[in-house]
């Protein structure tokens, strides 16, 4: 009975491709080595669309099922990346250039998964959506925090990719892994 009910955590994202896929991955790992932050390699470098939720593991068919539709009405669209920004006390990122592409397919897959799929926790309670890609967060310690920021506020970074899907990730336990990749039409 107890395999019927059992939940995994998911949450949709988008991906960069190579090689900003392997630039954020090298980042990720510098803050592990430097400033003792390990937590942001338990996911790929992505810019999350839909926070993590829970979904009943046999139903898994249906989620992958609407997602897929639910690309299928997307165009590609370019996103920008631009330096590097924080959320004091604790998240460094590199950030995200704000785009009307991105923020509607944010609030259309928002809109979906409360209608299609009754979730209702697309965003973090009250704060607006940020996207970035996320190179250190919970565990960085504040005084690491600041250290790090002093490093980082002024660096440059600088790319630019076309996004032609979005991508459904997997918590198995231990890290998140890519699941499955919807591909736009």
């Amino acid at each position: 009975m107890k395999e019927d009910t059992a939940k995994q955590l998911y949450f949709i994202a988008i991906i960069p491709p190579s090689p900003i896929l392997e630039d954020g991955m090298k980042l990720k790992s510098y803050f592990k080595e430097k400033y003792n932050s390990k937590a942001s390699l338990n996911s790929p470098p992505h810019i999350t669309l839909h926070m993590p939720f829970e979904w009943k593991e046999k139903k898994e068919s249906i989620l992958i099922e609407r997602l897929a539709s639910f690309a299928q009405q997307q165009n590609s669209f370019e996103i920008s990346l631009l330096n590097f920004g924080s959320f004091e006390p604790r998240v460094i990122f590199i950030d995200v250039v704000k785009s009307e592409a991105l923020e509607k397919i944010q609030k259309e897959l928002q809109g979906f998964c409360k209608k299609e799929l009754n979730l209702f926790n697309a965003n973090y309670k009250d704060h607006a959506y940020h996207p970035h890609l996320t190179l250190a967060f919970r565990d960085l310690g504040k005084p690491e925090f600041v250290n790090a920021w002093e490093e980082f506020s002024e660096k440059k970074f600088n790319a630019t990719f076309s996004v032609n899907s979005i991508v459904l990730l997997k918590h198995d336990g231990k890290q998140w892994q890519i699941f499955s990749e919807f591909n736009f039409k």
